[in-house]
């Protein structure tokens, strides 16, 4: 009997269509001899599985399943791919948690923290990782763009605390651009962040873990063609990949031990991918953890699983057994 997949994608942030494009990368790549998958796509409270010919059927959220010609299927796994919420942040997963149903990301907690890159950083921090210096802003709060600039230095980031693809994210160089970015990223979010400005080389990084066996995947160079690593580099080809990347062996194996740790920190679950700066002295700063990275075609994580000489189905078939 073939196990029922749902890959779910979409979600409520700006980020849906880059999910759809991830999902539609693991339902091509999922094993059919093992496995009977689905596109379930959410957002709001439009649950839909997508089935053949483009008909779509709603999803009893009682007990995760769809009925078509009188038949109903339940779940039995979901493999999660939506880029922000309610996918990365831990809602979710929590729903899946009450529904008994085993899933492909990391749990409630780790979700939820990694979401909140603020706090993630203020909590590996303790940990001795190193990361940006930073202060959180919520909407409402009286701001001194002079402290700002004491606090976190000259140029800085601005952008929510959580969100992706750099949406509402802003490079500052001058006090002047400080409240009009402030503005820009709370209109993603209540919540946003200043961060420090690190100048050199930035890597990506890729893991996961079964019972069976720890898979360190290469690291990824990335040179951005803009000012950062925004959403026009991260999908309008204004970007160079190089993987492997141009690191020696000693700072690659750094980079994957650190990536381990936090995966083990923070008890995470499924495919992971942290993003880095390698600065100064070879000092190796964490930008942020992404619980639920992208899996176009192009994205980071199929570029390392095919660097490493592996398919993408053999890893969604580890990472989906693992749950069994």
């Amino acid at each position: 009997m073939k196990r029922i997949i749902a890959i779910v994608a979409g979600g409520d942030s700006k980020e849906n269509h880059v999910s759809l494009r991830s999902a539609a990368t693991i339902l091509k790549h999922m094993d059919r001899d093992r496995y009977e998958p689905y596109l379930v796509e959410i957002e709001g409270k439009r649950w839909e599985a997508h089935l053949p010919e483009g008909v779509r059927e709603p999803i009893d959220r009682n007990d995760f399943s769809f009925t078509h010609n009188g038949e109903k299927r339940v779940f039995d796994y979901a493999y999660i791919t939506i880029h922000g919420t309610p996918g990365e942040n831990g809602i979710l997963e929590g729903y899946l948690r009450l529904m008994r149903i085993p899933f492909s990301t990391c749990d409630v907690l780790p979700s939820a923290l990694t979401f909140n890159k603020f706090m993630l950083n203020k909590i590996l921090k303790s940990c001795k990782i190193d990361v940006a210096e930073s202060m959180r802003i919520r909407k409402g709060d009286a701001v001194d763009p002079d402290e700002v600039i004491r606090k976190v230095g000259m140029p800085c980031f601005i952008k929510p605390t959580d969100g992706g693809s750099s949406f509402g994210t802003t490079k500052v160089r001058t006090r002047e651009q400080i409240i009009p970015a402030m503005e820009e990223a709370f209109k993603e979010n209540f919540e946003i962040m200043v961060e420090s400005f690190m100048k050199g080389i930035e890597v990506t990084n890729g893991y996961y873990r079964t019972r069976k066996r720890e898979v360190r995947l290469p690291v990824t160079e990335v040179v951005s063609k803009t000012e950062f690593f925004d959403y026009e580099a991260k999908y309008n080809g204004m970007v160079e990949e190089i993987t492997p990347a141009r690191i020696s062996d000693e700072l690659r194996d750094r980079i994957q031990d650190i990536t381990a740790f936090i995966y083990d920190f923070l008890g995470c679950h499924g495919v992971i991918r942290n993003d880095y700066i390698i600065t100064e002295g070879n000092k190796i700063n964490l930008l942020e953890v992404n619980t639920t990275p992208g899996m176009t075609d192009t994205s980071f994580i199929p570029q390392q699983i095919r660097a490493a000489g592996m398919s993408l189905t053999e890893m969604l078939t580890e990472i989906i057994e693992d749950s069994f």
